[in-house]
C-alpha cells in the first residue's frame, strides 16, 4: 500500500525504472524495455487494474520512448509534474481547477531512470512560472528527486515567481483499504488546496483565501 520509489531510486541506478500511469502505457514501456538490452523494471499501478481502458488498435508495436515526459493537459499558471497512480487524480483535480479559473500544465514523467532527457519541464515552467511535484512516495522520496532534476540539472529556477513545492504522502506507513489509501496519500481535495493556496501566493486578489 506505500510506495518505494525512494528506495529503488537510492538501490537501482543503471537500471530503468518505469512509472506508467496506467496498464496501456505500461504495455508500451514493456515495449520499448524488450527491444533493448538494458535491465529496466516497470511499476504497475494497483488501481489502474480495476479501471477498464481504451485498447490501442497497435497494441502490438505500441512503444513509449524512455525519459520522455507527455503533456496531459496544456495550461499556463502552474505546472503539475507528476507519474504513476496520481496522474488520474491529479487530471481530475484539472478539471476542477480549470472551473476555478486556474490553468494547470499536467505533466506525466512516465520513467523516472532517465529522467526527462529534453527538459519538457523545464520548458513548461519557463511558461507557467510556477511548479508542484506530486506523487504518493513519502517526503523526501520522488518529489525530491523531481525538484532536484528539474531546478539544479535543469537550470529551471531562474523561472520561477514563487518557491517550488511538493505534495507527497503522509509520514507513515501506508493504510490498508481505499479509505486508508485516501487519508494517507494526496487525494483530489489536497491537489486543488494546495494548487489554490499557490496560486493565492502569487495573486492574492484574484485567488482569495476567503
Amino acid at each position: 500500500t506505500g510506495s518505494p520509489i525512494s528506495m529503488l531510486l537510492g538501490a537501482l541506478r543503471g537500471i530503468h525504472l518505469c512509472v506508467p500511469r496506467d496498464a496501456v502505457q505500461a504495455v508500451g514501456l514493456y515495449q520499448t524495455l524488450l527491444q533493448a538490452d538494458d535491465p529496466g523494471l516497470v511499476i504497475e499501478v494497483l488501481n489502474g487494474y480495476r479501471i477498464k481502458e481504451l485498447c490501442p488498435s497497435n497494441l502490438g508495436e505500441y512503444q513509449i520512448p524512455l525519459g520522455v515526459p507527455e503533456v496531459l493537459i496544456k495550461g499556463e499558471h502552474i505546472t503539475l509534474v507528476t507519474y504513476g497512480a496520481n496522474v488520474r487524480i491529479a487530471f481530475q483535480a484539472c478539471q476542477i481547477l480549470e472551473k476555478m479559473n486556474i490553468s494547470v500544465e499536467l505533466i506525466d514523467v512516465q520513467t523516472l531512470l532517465p529522467f526527462d532527457r529534453y527538459h519538457h519541464i523545464r520548458a513548461s515552467i519557463e511558461k507557467t512560472n510556477a511548479v508542484l511535484f506530486l506523487d504518493e512516495d513519502v517526503p523526501g522520496g520522488g518529489t525530491a528527486f523531481m525538484m532536484q532534476k528539474v531546478l539544479e540539472e535543469q537550470n529551471a529556477y531562474d523561472f520561477l515567481d514563487s518557491p517550488p513545492s511538493t505534495l507527497c504522502a503522509r509520514e507513515h506507513r501506508g493504510a490498508y483499504a481505499s479509505d486508508g489509501d485516501y487519508y494517507s496519500k494526496p487525494n483530489q481535495e489536497d491537489i486543488i488546496e494546495k494548487i489554490y493556496s499557490m496560486m493565492h501566493e502569487r495573486y492574492p486578489t484574484f485567488y482569495p483565501l476567503t
